[in-house]
Order: C-alpha cells, then structure tokens, then sequence
C-alpha cells in the first residue's frame, strides 16, 4: 500500500549546447527506484525520442539515453523540486515546491525552448514564472503510461515539434 512520501527531483540533464529543455513535473516512483528519468519501462519518453531522432533501438545503459539526448541538444529536467506524493501520479502532488528556472535559464542562455511533458508540468512552471521572454513553450502529451492516448498519437505529436526545432 502506498504512503505520502517527501520526494525530490533529480538534477537537470544539460550541457552548454542545450536549446531544447524537456520538464516533466516529478520523477514517479520506478524512475525514484533506478534514479533515472524516465525509468519506469512503460512510459514512452525515451521510444518517442529514439524514434524521432531515427535511433531504432532504445539504448539499455542509461548512459548512453542521456549522451544521446545531450548529442540532439536536448536537456531533462523537472519542474517540481520536492513534494509530497502518494504513487506516482500527478494529481497525488502536494506542498510542491517549484525549481528556480530564473537562475537555471540565466546559466543557459541557448535554451529558447521548453517542451512539458504533460500539462501539470506546465501548469505548475505557469503558475509561478508566466510566459518568460524570448522562450517558446510546447505543451505535450505526457509520455506516461496513465496518459491511455495511442503510442502513435503521442509520437506524431512529440515528432511535430521536434522534427521542427
């Protein structure tokens, strides 16, 4: 049975060639376990990112998921720094506390692009910073196995705007 737990997100995945940055709210309770995003094999993240940049196989070492993300300048982070949770869902989110993306974006400047992973991710990052000038957001159809919408629906979607950038 599953209990409030106090989680954190994970550091942000970026280099200094980023200009696409991915935030999903928090890391759910799989992705905790292994301290990777996304590390919960039914979410479709990394299927929907292998196969919009025509890599075929999704990479096993998390290592390499990671280097390839960075290779297609592409960073990884959460919108939620800390929260309470029961399971992995979304809307079991409490007392969250928000990143602070003033700094994150002042250190990055090449990032013009943010891509939400879900609309909590959005809404959470909305509420507190508004629309930030000079940066671009997409809203996307979470990756998540509790979002029911067709694989192929989510992928021509993720693809639209990727394939765009």
């Amino acid at each position: 049975k599953s209990r409030m737990m106090t989680i954190a997100s994970f550091a942000p995945i970026v280099d200094a060639r980023t200009k696409i940055l991915i935030l999903g709210s928090i890391p759910g309770i799989k992705s905790l376990e292994k301290v990777e995003y996304y590390g919960n094999k039914q979410n479709q993240f990394w299927k929907i990112i292998c196969t919009i940049f025509n890599n075929t196989v999704v990479p096993d070492c998390y290592k390499n998921k990671v280097d390839f993300l960075l290779q297609n300048r592409i960073g990884l982070w959460d919108v939620v720094r800390n929260c309470e949770r029961k399971g992995s869902l979304d809307i079991a989110i409490k007392n969250q506390e928000i990143n602070d993306f003033d700094t994150f974006l002042n250190e990055h400047p090449k990032i013009t692009t943010l891509l939400f992973n879900g609309k909590t991710a959005y809404q959470f990052f909305y509420k507190k910073y508004g629309q930030i000038k000079g940066i671009t957001y997409y809203v996307m159809p979470s990756t998540s196995p509790a979002n029911t919408i067709p694989f192929e629906n989510k992928l021509n979607a993720w693809s639209l705007i990727l394939s765009n950038l």
